[in-house]
């Protein structure tokens, strides 16, 4: 019985295999054997597509308010006198006889709807000099834009177009920004409408970039390329935080390095724009410069925290306060001073008529100070020397040369008549005045906060310089002042 059982079950199995290998010869035969498809389906977490679907309600909130800016501007170029003549016809026979080329230069950018009846935000770069300005909403109906406003020292430009009940966005907080958080960029690079990348905050308070004069950036690695300037940077509420303007490239394509204006600042502008058609800054009238750590250390700071007084505009607010050349100034109205940039920011933004404190620190001590806020005054142009006296061998410093001033040299250099010190001839490459950066044609006023009238004075003070001991010099360069530590040698 078993034996039979044994056969049965061996008779069994040799069917199972004989059937398979059947199964799989006539498969290859005709070509119809294949593998069933793998249907698994990966676990998502509920969290990642919650976040994903956020996403996308982010982007169809805010996409409807951001614009396509196209301008066209005619620029003529005058062919010059020298196609008159006839040798010129030989190569070229039909020129224009020397009246004006021209032709139409287009580019592109973006904007950002803030108002619903057609007041749009976008970059001064993006519609600066143009003839025509057409503006293409996302539902593709076209505008014709004009120029309300525009400020070139922050790169922020409004312009407006015959339209109402449109969809605008809200503005965030950027003061309350955090490094980390994440961000939308909304734009046409390249003329792609309504192109969105993602990234975080890299930086903020990002200043000394050269884009603007006055510059306070949040720094970004969302992807941001030429055509996105003046779209919105926007946060996870779809709130306006900052106006995208620049990128940093050397290939001129996205590198992982943009910059946006932040929306406090915007605002600001926005609001003067709108209002009187020209942006109003405050102003104290002090001349202030970074502090290296050496600075720092020669001033009596512990960091390199605040900005120092290089010199005081005569009968300004500031000097009518009391500030003097050489202090340094660490807080404006309670809130730290952190450089240059900062100050500066806070002082243009700063309501004209407006009095605010300023925390000093002077000789060691601290003390605040009530100051008159008025407005910016009309720049004064820089003077550049036209030509410097010959070399003379009043060689005081290493690598320094320097000789008295004359009545022939101030005015050469465009200075004030009665201007006192000694101007710098020549800078040895190499040499700590070198390193220093000090430049020929900067006079020296001051040596480790001692007047100098002229060389005799310059030639006693450093007779009695010690080898490595750091030197505190105050010059005037072009009318500008500045402290520079020097190594002496």
């Amino acid at each position: 019985m078993k034996k039979k059982i044994l056969i049965g079950i061996l008779i069994l199995l040799m069917g199972f295999l004989l059937g398979g290998l059947t199964f799989y010869v006539l498969g290859r035969v005709t070509g119809q054997y294949k593998y069933m498809p793998h249907t698994a389906k990966p676990n998502v977490p509920r969290q990642i597509i919650e976040t994903e679907r956020a996403f996308s309600e982010i982007v169809s909130t805010v996409s409807p308010s951001v614009v396509n800016i196209s301008t066209t501007k005619v620029v003529r170029k005058d062919t010059g006198p020298f196609l008159q003549d006839p040798f010129f016809d030989f190569f070229s026979p039909f020129h224009d006889f020397g009246m004006p080329k021209k032709w139409k230069e287009r580019s592109l950018g973006s904007g950002v709807i803030v108002s619903s009846d057609g007041y749009i935000i976008t970059n001064n770069h993006v519609v600066e000099k143009a003839d025509e300005i057409k503006v293409t909403l996302l539902d593709r109906r076209v505008f014709k834009g004009h120029i309300v406003g525009a400020d070139p020292k922050t790169d922020i430009a409004i312009i407006r177009i015959d339209a109402n009940n449109l969809p605008i966005l809200t503005w965030g907080d950027a003061d309350k920004l955090q490094v980390g958080e994440f961000v939308l960029a909304i734009g046409s690079p390249y003329g792609l409408s309504n192109t969105v990348t993602m990234g975080i905050i890299s930086a903020v308070g990002r200043a000394n970039v050269g884009i603007a004069d006055y510059e306070d950036f949040i720094q970004t690695d969302a992807a941001i390329n030429p055509g996105n300037s003046g779209g919105p940077l926007v946060n996870i509420k779809g709130e306006i935080i900052g106006i995208n303007t620049a990128i940093f490239s050397r290939t001129g394509g996205y590198q992982g390095i943009g910059f946006a204006v932040p929306s406090n600042m915007v605002r600001l502008v926005m609001d003067q724009l709108v209002q009187k058609g020209k942006v109003t800054r405050g102003w104290i009238g002090v001349t202030i410069q970074e502090l290296t750590p050496e600075l720092a250390q020669e001033f009596g700071l512990k960091k390199s925290k605040g900005a120092l007084v290089s010199d005081v505009g005569k009968d300004s607010p500031a000097a009518k306060a009391g500030i003097m050349r050489g202090d340094v100034i660490l807080e404006f109205n309670g809130k730290e001073v952190k450089d240059v940039s900062s100050l500066r920011n806070m002082v243009a933004q700063s309501k004209t008529g407006s009095e605010i404190t300023l925390k000093i620190l002077r000789a060691g001590k601290e003390f605040a100070v009530k100051v008159l806020i008025v407005e910016l005054p009309r720049e004064v142009a820089e003077v550049s020397p036209e030509r410097l006296p010959n070399d003379t061998e009043a060689k005081a410093l290493t690598g320094l040369t320097v000789m008295d001033l004359s009545r022939e040299i101030v005015r050469q250099l465009g200075f004030n008549k009665d201007e006192k010190g000694v101007v710098v001839v020549r800078v040895e490459p190499g040499t700590p005045a070198d390193d220093a950066e000090i430049k020929k044609g900067d006079i020296i006023k001051e040596i480790n906060k001692k007047e100098i009238d002229n060389l005799e004075d310059f030639n006693r003070i450093t007779k009695n310089i010690k080898k490595n001991e750091s030197v505190l010099l105050f010059i005037n360069r072009s009318g500008k002042k500045y402290f520079i530590i020097l190594k002496a040698s």
